[in-house]
This record gives structure tokens, sequence and C-alpha cells, in this order.
């Protein structure tokens, strides 16, 4: 995608009135291709126990098992114990999401919001407003944007990467507070060294780089946390009403870090400081 508007939004090869609007069906097409991705994932044995489709699962766990063991060389023993799995054909209703989520889970849904809010929060303030913080405060032509968001997506894309594995090693309570207080911690010292004058737009465009490294995969960990905490069965809805919410906070974030930016790079930093201490929260 960042690559993509380094030519898409280049006013010298495409023209403005266009470029935009090709970036948006470019988006599109990508979205398609889950389409392609789908046939090759397995459905969830379970769910489709739970929707009454027995001989499916049956199927999707035998192949799990064949591939497992002609990859590994090995035989697998046979299964031991058993759970109780209760159909639910005609799925599960909102009003019983609501009432596990409220009632019977209120901490997780707590945590839930607060993982899911505050990184979207941060997320959509600073990465939908960091174009006019370069073209206002740096005089970056906004021909030249494309090539300043490679750097902040080199940062996002480098995190999950890097540090993914430790979620998996160390563990995913450690890891993902301590990835989100280190992305709070970087985005406060940004904002002051921003607010006394010491950045040149390098070393801001490393400083938001740097965030990002964190932020991005504490996020993509919070992402899969929200739903696999609760009960299979409302785990589709968890996450579909967690990031309803927080993209609800996203809408607020942009437009109140836009009026900062008008405003002084003093609101900037007050606007960063608002950002950074809901992720350490």
């Amino acid at each position: 995608g960042a690559l993509l508007s380094v030519l898409l939004l280049n006013p010298r090869l495409i023209p403005e009135q266009f470029g935009w609007r090709l970036c948006f069906i470019f988006g599109a097409v990508l979205g398609v291709a889950i389409i392609l991705v789908r046939r090759f994932v397995p459905e969830s044995p379970r769910w489709l126990m739970t929707h009454s489709r027995i001989r499916e699962a049956e199927e999707v766990v035998s192949r799990i098992e064949q591939q497992v063991a002609r990859d590994e060389g090995v035989k697998l023993p046979e299964p031991k114990g058993s759970i109780t799995v209760h159909t639910r054909p005609r799925g599960t209703t909102i009003a019983t999401v609501a009432r596990e989520l409220f009632r019977s889970y209120p901490r997780r849904t707590v945590l839930g919001l607060a993982l899911m809010v505050t990184q979207a929060f941060m997320y959509n303030a600073v990465s939908f407003s960091f174009p006019f913080v370069l073209t206002k405060y740096y005089d970056v032509p906004t021909s030249t944007i494309g090539l300043y968001l490679l750097p902040f997506a080199f940062g996002n894309f480098l995190g999950p990467l890097l540090l993914g594995r430790f979620f998996d090693t160390i563990g995913r309570k450690p890891m993902i507070s301590s990835t989100y207080a280190m992305a709070g911690v970087l985005l406060a010292v940004t904002g002051y060294l921003f607010w006394t004058g010491s950045f040149s737009v390098t070393t801001h465009l490393l400083a938001w780089s740097s965030i990002f490294f964190f932020a991005s995969a504490g996020a993509s960990a919070a992402y899969l946390t929200v739903s696999e905490v609760f009960p299979m069965e409302i785990r589709a809805m968890a996450i579909a009403f967690f990031f309803m919410v927080a993209q609800g906070a996203g809408i607020i974030a942009p437009w109140l870090y836009g009026r900062m930016i008008e405003t002084s790079i003093t609101s900037v930093y007050y606007g960063y400081l608002l950002g950074a201490g809901l992720m350490l929260v």
C-alpha cells in the first residue's frame, strides 16, 4: 500500500483527481484477494460441529492429521478424552453475545475495550494526521508524501515480523503490556521533542517508525487476544463488537488531532500525551 501511494499520489505521474481514486480502487482489489485465499483455509472443526456439520468436521481434522503425519514422518497416537459440543444451528444472537460480554465476562470485556480502543485511537490519530504535520511544520510538498509513508510502513511491518515470536515464547501478557507501554513512552518523548523543536523531518520519521515498531506488534496480538479469551461460540461477534467500538473512537481521533495540528505545536504535544497516556493505561 505504501509503495503504491508513491506512484499513485505523485501528480507528475498521475493527475491528482485520479490518483487518490486509484488508491481506493487498489484497496478494493487487495480485499477481493481474500476470496481466493479462503479457498485454502480450513473451516474450524468445532464451528462445523456446532452447526451440525459433523461429516465436514471429521474431514477437516482427517486432512490435518494426514498432513502432519506426512510432513513430520510420524504416526499420530489415538486421541484420548472427549468434550461435549452443543449444536447451535442458527448461530448466536446479538442478545446472547451482549449478555455474555457484560454479565459473564465483564473483566475480559474491559480488557478487550482497553486494548482495541487505545490502539485504534493512537493508530488513527497519528497515521491519519502525520501528512498534515509534514506539510504544515516541515514544508514537505504534498506530491512527495508517499515517500515519507515508506519508513512509517516499514516500522509497522518489522514490528510483528521481529517481535511476533516472543508473544509465543515469553507470553502474551508480558509482551502486549511491554509493547503498548514502550509505544506510549516513545510517543510521549516524541511529542516533547517535537514541541521543543529538536526534530528534523528525518528524526521525526525515525521516531514515528520506532513507535509503531512496538505498537504494531502489540496491536496484532491484541486483535487475536480479544477473540481468544471468549468462548468459541461468541468469538466472531466479540471481535466484531470490539472492532466496531474501537473504530468509533478511531473516527474521533483524526478529527481531534487535525484540529490540534491546525492550532499549534503545543496542541499536538498535548495530543501525543493523550495517546501515550491511553496506551500506558
